[in-house]
């Protein structure tokens, strides 16, 4: 049997050579696919919450594996409809989310992995969302770099992309590469699983499961129409000319300027310098000249486009018809805007995104500013990051924090701090940050000396540490977690220069398809042994979903959860009698013998 590794390998080169494939529904009966796909999402935060069948990844065994398997290769595998729950939007909105069950989660990311690998090399290098080395700093980057000189910004979003894809389009799509009817089969029964809501089956008519793993890349695949239609039509219609044709009044200035040079009338010059300066130098109107700039992100699409607004308004038209008429989708009319680049901004993935303007900045003697674009951090953002550390508009102690350890208080605060500030080190104000900062600075402060009963500034002499920088020494405050024989643990918070950095990355947390490494669990489970009592019999993965759950206040620790507890691992190995224990609070069975 082939390994996973060679599977996806040969589906990406058939992807790159644009062969069709006939054969991916036999890929399924692969069982190394499925430890993949184990391995890759059994760390996940929702792999321990139950879909409609209250099953987890608690209980994972290679037996498992080979029922899924049985049931795929005879057409009997069905899909659960999926527990559908709301989580809140930024506009008071709610959104559906689906949460489908273990088994369904399993065969869906081997799914993933088989689509992803395939089509992958086909899609747009303007598409950077749920792909592997991709991610928002890719595209924010793409934007900042090449978009120079953009004169209107087109912000283009999906009204409720995932919950509106027509099924039949999406199926006419895979069907157009894929020759496999088989595996055109499972993705309908997929596609029409449908939802449990209040414990009332509902049919799922149009759209993919909003938190179903084969969700992203399914809609790749729909949008990647569109990527086909801006790049093959819109860019080659709106994109023309080398360079603008040179202003006549900058030409008519800049030769009186070069007249005074020569009669050696340096005063009148240097007047006629200074106003060249604040004149453009190629003809903003010029018809032969224009530019049309693409991103997308999942649904959120940004325009960048030099030219006239009435054409501006063209593209948005004909993007909205193409989008109504070909895939079935509606644009938002309250996020689909044109925005002027200069004195206005666009929106996009947490950014600002505007156009400078400065006839006063000069390098080497040329306007270096104008028409670069600019990343900026929003302000909207600065308030509601600020917003879980206030209490009536001042810092304020979090008293869920206070029954943990000071490692795990200072460790939660950094790594908050942490992410918030590397997203946006691609902003050129980041230092707006500061205000942050000081609010979530005196917010831990607070909390330790809440748990401490003492004062803050006793606990900032206390913690108070320095860390070495690229930029030098950075004042922080720290932690530490003493361990017998071992390193100490240490927590920080700050400490991170905020420094614009232009190539400062984040990608999705997706793994290149065709390279395969076995997790450890994985290696655990194919040594085919109670990690307890050493027996073989009915093998399977015990899994908790944090390591805090074994700790009971006035209950002693059982030996496997001692076991774990040392290991730092929230999964055990074991079989079925001891795993039939250690759900039914009992001793291991064999391991009291």
């Amino acid at each position: 049997m082939q390994s996973a590794e060679t599977v996806l390998g040969v589906l990406r080169e058939r992807g790159r050579r644009g062969l069709p494939c006939d054969e991916l529904y036999r890929q399924l009966f692969n069982p190394q696919l499925y430890l993949l796909a184990y391995g890759r999402i059994y760390s996940n935060h929702g792999a321990m919450t139950p879909g409609t069948s209250g099953e987890t990844v608690d209980g994972m065994s290679l037996g498992k594996i080979e029922r899924i398997i049985d049931a795929l290769r005879h057409e009997r595998y069905r899909f659960s409809p999926t527990r559908r729950i709301y989580i809140p939007k930024k506009n008071g909105k709610r959104r559906p989310l689906g949460l489908p069950s273990w088994s369904d989660k399993l065969v869906g990311e081997a799914v993933r992995l088989l689509l992803e690998a395939y089509y992958e090399p086909t899609f747009s290098d303007r598409s950077h969302g749920f792909r592997p080395g991709r991610g928002c700093h890719t595209a924010l980057r793409d934007v900042a770099n090449t978009w120079t000189g953009t004169t209107w910004f087109i912000e283009g979003d999906v009204s409720d992309c995932f919950g509106s894809f027509d099924h039949q389009i999406m199926l006419s799509r895979l069907a157009e590469k894929i020759q496999d009817n088989r595996f055109l089969r499972l993705m309908r029964n997929m596609l029409k699983a449908g939802y449990l809501e209040d414990w009332v089956w509902n049919a799922t008519l149009s759209g993919v499961p909003q938190g179903g793993v084969v969700s992203p890349v399914m809609s790749n695949i729909y949008l990647h129409r569109l990527d086909e239609f801006v790049e093959t039509l819109l860019i080659p219609e709106y994109t023309r000319g080398r360079i603008r044709k040179q202003d006549t009044e900058y030409a008519r200035v800049r030769a009186a300027r070069d007249r005074a040079h020569k009669r050696g009338d340096r005063v009148t010059a240097r007047e006629l310098r200074k106003q060249l300066r604040g004149m453009p130098s190629g003809d903003p109107r010029d018809p032969g000249f224009r530019r049309l700039h693409y991103v997308r992100y999942a649904d959120d699409t940004l325009f960048g486009f030099a030219g006239p607004k009435a054409e501006a308004e063209e593209i948005k038209q004909r993007l909205t018809t193409f989008l109504h008429d070909d895939l079935k989708l509606e644009l938002s009319s309250e996020k689909t805007l044109i925005t002027h680049a200069r004195t206005g901004s666009a929106k996009f993935l947490g950014y600002e995104i505007t156009v400078l303007h400065n006839d006063r900045k000069v390098t080497r003697g040329r306007r270096s500013a104008n028409g670069v674009v600019s990343l900026r951090v929003p302000e909207s953002v600065i308030k509601t990051k600020k917003a879980p550390y206030l209490s009536r508009g001042k810092p304020e102690r979090r008293p869920h924090l206070i029954n943990e350890d000071d490692h795990t208080i200072v460790n939660t605060y950094g790594a908050e701090w942490r992410g918030i500030v590397q997203y946006y080190l691609l902003a050129g104000n980041v230092h707006r940050l500061y205000r942050l900062l000081w609010v979530m600075e005196t917010s831990l402060l607070k909390t330790l000396a809440n748990k401490h009963r003492s004062s803050v500034s006793t606990m900032a002499r206390k913690c108070a540490a320095t860390v070495n920088t690229p930029h030098g020494l950075r004042k922080c405050f720290e932690a530490r977690f003493e361990r017998s024989g071992r390193k100490p643990l240490v927590a920080r918070f700050g400490g991170i220069p905020l420094r614009r950095q232009k190539d400062t990355a984040i990608s999705d947390r997706v793994l290149v398809p065709g390279v395969v490494r076995h997790k450890e669990l994985v290696t655990r489970l194919l040594a085919d042994r109670c990690e307890l009592c050493k027996g073989t019999d009915g093998i399977s993965v015990h899994h908790v979903r944090q390591l805090a759950d074994l700790d009971r206040p006035g209950q002693p620790q059982p030996e496997w959860a001692q076991l774990m507890a040392r290991r730092r691992r929230k999964t055990l190995v074991v079989c079925r009698e001891c795993h039939n224990a250690i759900h039914s609070g009992q001793p291991a069975p064999r391991l009291t013998q």
